[in-house]
């Protein structure tokens, strides 16, 4: 029985010992396993990029972007007084952390001319005579002409106006003066509704996710499945390939153009104060640099997936933050801004704004016009070489 019991203990620890000896060589295994693979991400930059990157980017981008403040906002000054009243008011707009000005203007015909060129958000008007009212009333009127084409921007620009005047009160009611009176006038958005900002933002990005995105993965999808390879043994030539693939893009994104105009007409009641052709060939031109750009990106991606990731990254969300389509770019740094000179929406939301909202001409747009035929060429040539490139 002794016996027994003994070799039951000794089967036991042999067990046990087993039981530990196979858990130590399975985590040891696992152990190898996790050390192999962090190796393995470690060593590959695009992962790296991936978990280390672009949160850091977006906390970047999205710590200074999103504001909900205004800084130094340029705005002009058409000043018929010239007295000591609107000089000190003119020196405190300036003085302040919020506003510029840039512009003085002789008369009041000039602020629809510029206000439309977008070079300043919110004109002062002060009145002939506006100094001796004050001093004779006690109380004078100034105008306030805000650029409300962004409903946002122009709220913050109003309300950011009447507080400076408002503290200028206080200081004219120590000296035992009463007030200025502002009279807030809003241009091209008066209801101050948010279709006005949304419709040509969403216009620019439907169409860059279009034809640039789509564009982009059907190219690469024939090259990763080995199609390619038969298209081009075909009669067809690389270049005759290539816009067979792009067209019925532009064609779709052409049509998705009128919808958009459409709804924006029938559905939110935003007519298009400018030319419609003019508004329409602009589209085109944009979305020629949009398919251009789904070309160069499809040259330098090996897989949909790759094609995906450098379009949705890449593209959409800058497009989204440092285009001005949600948020100010003056209200951002200056790197951010210098960021969006070379992001092909930046110029496009700004041509839609001005012949849909105020109805400006192409002497008004010629300069983003231009900056899109660039663009659009340098987009072209680097494509059809990395493109030839690729095959031979």
């Amino acid at each position: 029985m002794k016996c027994f019991c003994e070799s039951q203990g000794v089967r036991k620890k042999q067990i046990v010992d087993s039981i530990q000896t196979f858990g130590a060589k399975t985590l040891h295994r696992l152990l190898a396993f996790i050390h192999k693979e962090f190796l393995h991400i470690i060593r590959d930059p695009r992962t790296l990029v991936i978990l280390f990157g672009i949160p850091a980017a977006q906390i970047l981008i999205f710590g200074y972007v999103i504001s909900m403040d205004i800084r130094e906002v340029q705005i002009a000054v058409v000043d018929l007084s010239r007295d000591t009243i609107s000089r000190q008011l003119i020196h405190k707009f300036d003085a302040s952390n919020y506003f510029r000005v840039s512009h003085m203007l002789n008369s009041v015909n000039e602020v629809e001319k510029i206000l439309k060129s977008g070079s300043v958000k919110e004109v002062l008007v002060f009145e002939s005579g506006f100094g001796t009212r004050f001093m004779r009333e006690g109380e004078a009127m100034m105008g306030l002409i805000v650029d409300t084409s962004e409903p946002n921007t122009g709220r913050l620009v109003a309300s950011y106006s009447e507080a400076l005047i408002a503290d200028f009160n206080r200081e004219l009611a120590m000296a035992g003066r009463l007030k200025i009176v502002p009279a807030v006038r809003m241009l091209y958005n008066p209801a101050l509704q948010n279709e006005y900002m949304f419709v040509p933002g969403l216009m620019t990005l439907i169409l860059m996710l279009i034809c640039a995105l789509m564009t982009s993965i059907t190219i690469t999808r024939e090259k990763e499945f080995g199609s390619m390879e038969v298209l081009l043994v075909s009669p067809l030539r690389p270049m005759q390939i290539i816009l067979g693939k792009v067209a019925p893009y532009l064609l779709l994104a052409f049509g998705d153009v009128l919808l958009i105009l459409a709804m924006a007409n029938f559905v939110f009641g935003l007519p298009v104060k400018g030319s419609l052709m003019l508004l329409l060939l602009e589209s085109v031109l944009y979305i020629g640099l949009a398919l251009s750009l789904g070309i160069l990106i499809s040259t330098v991606s090996k897989t949909m997936q790759q094609a995906m990731f450098i379009s949705l990254i890449g593209l959409m969300l800058p497009s989204i933050l440092l285009s001005g389509f949600i948020f100010p770019l003056e209200n951002m740094p200056l790197f951010y801004q210098i960021i969006s000179l070379i992001l092909p929406p930046r110029w496009f939301i700004i041509i839609v704004k001005n012949i849909m909202l105020k109805g400006t001409g192409f002497r008004f747009v010629w300069k983003e016009t231009l900056v899109l035929i660039v663009m659009t060429a340098i987009f072209i040539s680097i494509s059809a070489k990395k493109f030839k490139i690729r095959l031979e």
